[in-house]
């Protein structure tokens, strides 16, 4: 049954979510280990305008988005905001994501990342605390494809972890 609700809560956020303005505070984090290249590529999509709240909050309170007038100081306060909330173990070794850069797409940033050289993988161990510092109801969802095996969840202030098992 929880199964169940998890699964009609992912089919409903994407129609709800994404759309004009929202009352939520969701971000979805996609995660693939792609076995051939040896790599573990991360896909953040979060709303701009939340995203754009906590850089001013947190870096500069004249930060813009999206926009002709956004600094070039913007990826850098992304990468390093992305790397402290976003914390990734690999076979219980920490594991250090690069940030590759950040496109928009309507009201959302994708921001892309990636960890090489990881040859294989037997546990997964993710905390995603994007926005959780600007937001208490955040929930950001996590979808992994790790070895064929497709996972989903959310994590949220109170559980901000989750470790995923191989055999």
């Amino acid at each position: 049954m929880r199964f169940l609700r998890v699964v009609l809560f992912l089919m409903l956020v994407p129609l709800l979510a994404f759309t004009g303005v929202h009352k939520y505070y969701i971000s979805v984090t996609q995660i693939n280990y792609i076995e051939s290249k040896q790599s573990v590529q991360i896909t953040s999509r979060i709303f701009i305008d939340d995203f754009e709240k906590l850089l001013r909050e947190r870096y500069d309170e004249t930060i813009v988005l999206a926009g002709k007038d956004e600094p070039k100081t913007a990826d850098l306060y992304i990468e390093r905001y992305l790397k402290e909330k976003l914390r990734i173990k690999i076979n219980n070794e920490v594991a250090r994501p690069v940030y590759i850069g950040k496109e928009f797409d309507a009201d959302i940033v994708k921001c892309y990342l990636e960890i090489e050289n990881i040859k294989h993988i037997k546990t997964f161990e993710i905390s995603n605390k994007v926005l959780f510092d600007v937001f208490e109801d955040q929930q950001n969802i996590v979808k992994t494809k790790i070895n064929a095996k497709q996972n989903s969840f959310i994590l949220f202030p109170q559980k901000d972890i989750e470790v995923l098992k191989f055999d």
